[in-house]
């Protein structure tokens, strides 16, 4: 590899590592300090480069990607502030176990604390978030540190996709010139070619192998005991990147006669699987002390993935007093009520698919169709809700859900969106990869994380965003064009921070209003004209068939669909009563 400077050598090593590593892609922010980076990936001819104008949205555009594809997507910056606004996103990544990796651009060391230019300290800039902070050697046209870059980069890549996978941060010193300018002597002719251009067979420069951990045979016996009772729940919460195994868990749920309690991102509420396997979605919407009472405890709980969405869920099973056991690969505890008396690492999906072939059926029917009457009761109040003319914002998620493309992918943002997702959006044959930010539930960079997953996947892609999240991230939308993205953006606009009326502040105003509802009064329909895109503003009742026109139309559309937060949530509670009251009568 001859390159006429040592920054544009070490800047084309670390790019053909990622690339040797299985890199296909990479987000770049403008910069200076990074031009050895920016250079290498945009002239590199396996590595797909998406070009951002705002380092917050380059991340969490890396990050949707990853979430769809289960791979990193490297993301690189220049020095200064630009490498802090990745912050938001990595810990995102850390929080949800999404593949991230950083590579940000620095000044040479001799520079740190002189008060130059753009010098910040970005030693371990994202504290304990990372799974590994390295910073790379300065570039020289020596072969050991040569040799040394392109064995960080790899363990980088392993680091990211590890278990648990999440972020990576690699600081990437430079000197100038950074410009491919020709250095008369810079670069030797004679360098070592094993340590400039890497292995001459193109794998890696050291190969990854990652195995999945799993139980021994002593434990999953015990552990098939402890299954083999006729109560029993299969409760799968936000699932990791690539997702639940449907097929597992459908094999699971067969052997054991357990329902499955699907969070609306664990890839079980949605897909074939569903023909057969008694998936169980409404909780959220009865699962309350009054509608229960009569019924039986479960004798044990098998949970997989994260702590799920709805509260209702997490605290009915922390109340049941039954032997609950979490599946984790990692030995993480994420059961956030400390109502767990089982641990078990191990590879959720592997590990379901062993037990389906070892348990013995011993589930009670009416257990389980206790759950489908408790669903079914829930579903028609939801349904005759839906179809009157009372809208509300849960109808929202009914209707994309019910009118998605098969497959499509659909991603929900925080606050009530992924909540109306989870109590109302009922189980389907469809193809639905549903995605979302619920490592650390922010609201920032929705839109960024959207088109990310959409430019990973040829499914139509979906995006049901709220008002205040849409305003977080407008920016964002300049992906659509730069980065060859469509989608469907349905905007719930309420005019502010309607999840605030599910508080007890609500009842304190002021400061309510102006302090946590925070109504802002903008119109959003002039980024029709800044981004490009087709803006309407349509009634719940009009949605269906808007969405339907939108999913078979080119170009990227938003579909703007306005409620009052208040009402809403009045419906919501008056629809929860009628849920419970009738479950306590008919289940």
């Amino acid at each position: 590899m001859t390159a006429p400077n040592r920054a544009t050598l070490h800047g084309r090593a670390i790019v053909d590592e990622l690339a040797r590593g299985g890199v296909t892609a990479a987000c770049i922010a403008p910069g200076s300090r990074s031009t050895p980076l920016t250079v290498a990936l945009a002239i590199h001819d396996d590595i797909q480069v998406f070009s951002h104008l705002d380092e917050r949205s380059a991340a969490f555009f890396a990050l949707g990607r990853a979430r769809r594809t289960g791979e990193p997507t490297p993301v690189v910056t220049t020095s200064g502030t630009a490498a802090a606004n990745l912050h938001p996103a990595i810990v995102e990544a850390s929080q949800a176990r999404v593949p991230f990796l950083a590579l940000t651009a620095d000044r040479p060391a001799e520079l740190r604390n002189s008060g130059a230019n753009q010098t910040v300290d970005q030693e371990k800039l994202y504290g304990s978030a990372v799974r590994l902070y390295d910073d790379l050697p300065e570039p020289t046209a020596e072969s050991r540190t040569l040799r040394s870059t392109r064995t960080t980069i790899a363990q980088g890549l392993a680091a990211a996709t590890g278990t648990p996978a999440g972020p990576v941060h690699l600081n990437c010193p430079f000197s100038k010139p950074l410009e491919p300018t020709p250095v008369e002597g810079d670069v030797p002719p004679d360098l070592d070619a094993f340590a400039a251009e890497g292995r001459p067979d193109g794998e890696p420069f050291v190969r990854r192998s990652a195995g999945t951990p799993a139980l021994g045979a002593r434990a999953l016996r015990s552990l098939v005991k402890t299954l083999d009772t006729e109560r029993g729940l299969l409760v799968a919460g936000p699932a990791d990147p690539p997702g639940h195994d449907p097929e597992a868990f459908a094999a699971l749920a067969a052997a054991t006669g357990f329902p499955v309690l699907a969070d609306p991102l664990s890839t079980l509420r949605y897909g074939g699987h569903v023909r057969t396997t008694p998936v169980v979605s409404a909780y959220d919407a009865y699962l309350n002390s009054t509608a229960t009472a009569d019924w039986p405890a479960p004798d044990v709980v098998f949970r997989v993935g994260a702590s799920p969405t709805s509260k209702v869920l997490r605290r009915y099973l922390a109340n049941t007093g039954a032997r609950q056991v979490v599946v984790d690969p990692a030995a993480e505890w994420r059961e956030a009520e400390f109502a767990a008396t089982d641990l078990v690492t191990a590879d959720p999906s592997r590990l379901a698919a062993r037990l389906s072939e070892r348990v013995r059926p011993a589930g009670d029917a009416a257990w389980v169709a206790r759950w489908e009457r408790a669903d079914r009761v829930a579903r028609e109040i939801h349904g005759e809700a839906t179809a009157n003319d009372d809208a509300f914002e849960g109808q929202v998620l009914v209707t994309l859900a019910d009118r998605a493309p098969d497959p499509s992918t659909l991603v929900v943002s925080n606050s009530m969106p992924v909540r109306d997702l989870d109590r109302f959006g009922a189980p389907s044959t469809t193809n639905i990869t549903v995605l979302g930010n619920r490592g650390a539930s922010g609201i920032d960079g929705v839109v960024s994380t959207a088109l990310g997953a959409g430019s990973a996947t040829t499914d139509h892609l979906t995006l049901a965003i709220g008002d205040l999240a849409f305003y977080h991230d407008m920016n964002g939308l300049l992906a659509l064009a730069r980065c060859d993205v469509e989608a469907t953006i349905v905007l719930v606009d309420n005019d502010g921070g309607g999840i605030f009326h599910l508080l007890p502040v609500e009842a304190f105003d002021p400061p309510f209003t102006g302090q946590f509802k925070t109504p802002h009064g903008l119109d959003f329909e002039p980024t029709a004209d800044l981004y490009d895109l087709d803006f309407r503003t349509v009634n719940p009742h009009e949605l269906g068939d808007a969405y339907a026109d939108s999913v078979t139309t080119p170009g990227s559309d938003v579909l703007r669909v306005a409620f009052d937060a208040e009402s809403s949530h009045r419906t919501r509670e008056a629809l929860r009563d009628r849920v419970i009251e009738r479950v306590a009568e008919e289940v």
